[in-house]
């Protein structure tokens, strides 16, 4: 590993290390994707790595490529102490609004953790179940944090995985190409076909 890099990783994991110097020794990063797309799942992102953790090439999700993300996550879930997802589909995003859902995707990510942290990293949320687990939320923790970057690839590469699952069912709406987000193409084939069973009523609702 080149010397800019690990340096950059050191940056990344500073206030983890304050936690580890403290006796905290499970730090779990969580973070989620698909908030904003028009169609399919918010995915929740759970992961506790060890505290000697230095996998090159972590970052927030959206600044690594999509090839880059998959070889990431095969780093990230081997590595793992414990992780986790939560998925929350878009029936439960339109009944209880997206900011609920992704923070019950939090609950159930927690849930499906082997081990219990001592404390929870969390990108940008507040005011949720975690199990009584405390946590410290970071704006913008994705591009700030390595665990919570580690749990952003985790969230972003299950989700893609499941929209392009999705893809073959409903090969019409191009979810392989754009994941579900709202592109003028993806948009253009709402408006001409109508809706699928995996879009969010919520928010196609100006389209239809």
């Amino acid at each position: 590993m080149k010397q800019k890099e690990l340096e950059r990783l050191q940056n990344l994991k500073q206030e983890e290390n304050k936690l580890y110097k403290n006796n905290i020794n499970l730090i779990c990063g969580i973070d989620e994707a698909g908030r904003g797309p028009l169609a399919g799942p918010v995915v929740v992102g759970a992961v506790i790595l060890p505290q000697n953790s230095f996998i090159e090439g972590v970052n927030d999700s959206k600044k690594v490529s999509e090839k880059k993300r998959e070889q990431l996550y095969e780093q990230i879930v081997s590595e793992a102490i414990s992780y986790s997802v939560g998925i929350v589909d878009q029936n439960t995003i339109d009944e209880i609004n997206i900011l609920n859902a992704t923070k019950l995707g939090v609950k159930i990510a927690l849930q499906g953790l082997k081990n219990r942290p001592d404390i929870i990293m969390v990108d940008a949320l507040n005011n949720m179940d975690t199990l009584g687990i405390p946590y410290i939320s970071i704006i913008k923790g994705d591009a700030k944090n390595y665990c919570i970057a580690a749990a952003s690839i985790i969230a972003k590469v299950t989700r893609d995985r499941i929209m392009r699952e999705w893809d073959e069912v409903y090969p019409i709406y191009g979810f392989a190409k754009h994941k579900g987000y709202g592109t003028a193409e993806h948009i253009r084939i709402i408006k001409e076909n109508g809706p699928c069973i995996l879009h969010r009523k919520t928010f196609i609702k100006n389209f239809i």
